[in-house]
């Protein structure tokens, strides 16, 4: 089955710094000041010509001649610039100025283990890192091991005695340097942008590659998107008459990148920036600040759908409301709708890192003249220039509303992963992307999610790959086990999501020191090498042996089964 967009295609590509498209538009030079960022912690803001000049000053610190007490970073010296810190205005400003530099970055979770962060920075050949500075001891610890110079590594955020932090950077040249010839430099349409990292199925996390092509036509699908929805009164009832959006999720990951870092230029937004997510803080905020719009992961939902003491007058303020990142089941969707204002649509999507951002979209009400509809059920339509098949297991083309798993070819659609071929050419077809995911479509285009094709589970939003898991489990330095595998079993926050859950053979070392203490072992081996959300929440469990086909291919299936109706007689035998 193949299938077109309804959207009008995005203007085609030119070779262009992404900056170019993103903060040095024509239409942008026309518009009043405002408040671009608040900073709840410290209610601190900066108004959207204030960050303008802190990116420009930030990208001569960053590239300026080392002579002049700059950094003298530059794409041409095969520069990785590493950023690994909680949210803030700043994070921003330093993906923007790396951007004007053409010089690519590394986003990489704050949520890092130290086993982690070496694979991270050994993966993305980081040369230069700017770090939070509660996170600084971490990344000093492995620097060696990551084969990172310890001088290279400087403080985003907070401070460190002896460090040059990022702000110390901006205020050299702001009063040594006050008039710096520092102009945007050029990339082309294949010049790499970023790296954002992706677990896949094929155990540690592979490093996405996103150009400034990639980049550039994510923006102009939304042009084309906002064209074709029927416009809303443009003022609000907010102290600037602007939209106010709820900035939590990790900028780290595609999703807050782009709603935060990207799509915020669009038209003038205020955003109002979280660290990272607590709930309380952000009920207290979102009426507080007049928020109007929240970017939401199922998780998040299902923490607020189910909150005991919630007053539905805390979204009073909201407009719009969009779910990403992973499934949003229909039930939870429903109940959530119900603590919301009448008129607010709830906007869903699905995509991933190798998409830049998203294939998929919930069209919002009147898009294209009122042709596209908001269905029920329905993950939405492909975005503007996007092409898609489904294809059954044989590899033959899937009929309308069949299930199939989805392929999709578009200019948004990454390159490949970072150093790694086979990975590449095992995910990436001819400019077509193997999505692992498996859908239906009606003959009007509307997109129904059915299943995840891959082993990838959706952990709170996150990417899970059951290898990994395995890998550490495996490599306990007292090889207490000789065969492991992960899946996903229920118990996760949603009724879909799930957890994974450990099978493990005990080796002659396992046998001797017996079950419950091996058990107990790799709890504390694991939870210290992996980031809590990837943690085992569905157990460890013993077995004689891990069931494999012929071909060796092992066959989660069985065990998941054999657990789920095991979880299942206890249930009923309570009833």
């Amino acid at each position: 089955m193949y299938v077109q967009s309804s959207f009008p295609e995005p203007p085609p590509l030119t070779d262009t710094n992404a900056y170019n498209v993103l903060l040095n538009r024509p239409d942008q030079r026309e518009w009043k000041d405002y408040t671009l960022h608040i900073d709840v912690v410290t209610g601190r803001r900066r108004s959207f010509y204030e960050f303008k000049e802190r990116v420009h000053d930030a990208a001569a610190a960053l590239g300026g001649l080392v002579s002049d007490g700059c950094l003298g970073i530059s794409a041409e010296n095969d520069e990785m610039v590493g950023i690994i810190s909680e949210n803030s205005s700043d994070y921003v400003v330093l993906v923007q100025s790396l951007l004007y530099l053409a010089t690519p970055f590394a986003l990489i979770s704050s949520y890092s283990t130290a086993f982690e962060l070496v694979h991270a920075l050994k993966l993305a050949k980081v040369t230069t890192i700017f770090v939070q500075a509660r996170l600084f001891p971490l990344v000093l610890s492995q620097a060696k091991e990551a084969g990172l110079s310890r001088k290279r590594i400087f403080i985003l955020g907070g401070r460190v005695r002896g460090r040059k932090s990022f702000s110390d950077m901006i205020s050299h040249v702001k009063v040594n340097i006050p008039i710096y010839e520092n102009k945007i430099r050029s990339a082309r349409k294949d010049t790499l942008a970023y790296l954002v990292f992706s677990s896949g199925t094929s155990g540690l996390p592979k490093a996405v590659m996103i150009t400034h092509g990639n980049l550039i036509y994510s923006i102009y699908q939304s042009f084309v998107m906002g064209k074709a929805t029927v416009p809303v009164s443009s003022l609000l009832a907010t102290p600037e008459g602007i939209p106010i959006t709820l900035a939590f999720l990790p900028m780290h990951h595609s999703f807050g990148l782009h709603a935060y870092c990207f799509r915020s230029f669009i038209v003038p937004h205020t955003y109002v920036i979280f660290p990272k997510w607590n709930l309380a803080a952000a009920m207290k905020a979102i009426p507080k600040y007049h928020i109007t719009n929240i970017a939401l992961v199922p998780s998040v939902v299902h923490q607020i759908a189910n909150h005991p003491r919630l007053n539905k007058q805390v979204f009073k303020s909201v407009k719009s409301i969009g779910c990403g990142a992973a499934y949003l089941p229909k039930d939870l969707a429903d109940k959530f709708l119900t603590i919301l204002p009448p008129d607010v649509e709830l906007t869903e999507g699905y995509g991933m890192s190798e998409a830049t951002i998203a294939a998929l979209t919930k069209p919002g009400s009147g898009s294209l003249g009122g042709r596209l509809k908001r269905i029920k059920g329905s993950t939405g339509v492909l975005l503007p220039g996007v092409e898609a098949r489904l294809l059954r297991d044989d590899g033959t083309e899937a009929d309308f509303d069949e299930v199939g798993e989805l392929y999709i070819k578009s200019h948004n659609v990454s390159p490949g992963y970072w150093n790694d071929e086979k990975a590449t050419r095992e995910a990436f077809d001819d400019g077509w992307l193997r999505t692992g995911d498996k859908f239906t479509v009606d003959k009007d285009g509307y997109f129904f999610f059915a299943d995840r094709a891959k082993d990838t589970l959706k952990v709170s939003g996150s990417q899970v790959a059951p290898v990994e898991i395995e890998d550490v489990l495996l490599a306990h330095p007292e090889g207490l086990i000789s065969d492991a595998t992960v899946a996903g079993v229920s118990g996760g926050r949603t009724s879909d999501e799930k957890v994974p859950r450990a099978w493990v053979v005990l080796s002659p070392a396992g046998k001797k020191k017996g079950n419950a203490e091996v058990i107990k072992a790799l709890e504390s081996w694991h939870q210290g090498s992996l980031s809590k959300y990837k943690w085992l929440r569905g157990g460890i469990e013993i077995v004689k042996e891990i069931p494999k086909s012929p071909t060796g291919k092992t066959l989660r299936r069985i065990l998941v089964n054999k657990y789920e109706k095991r979880i299942a007689k206890r249930l009923k035998s309570k009833l």
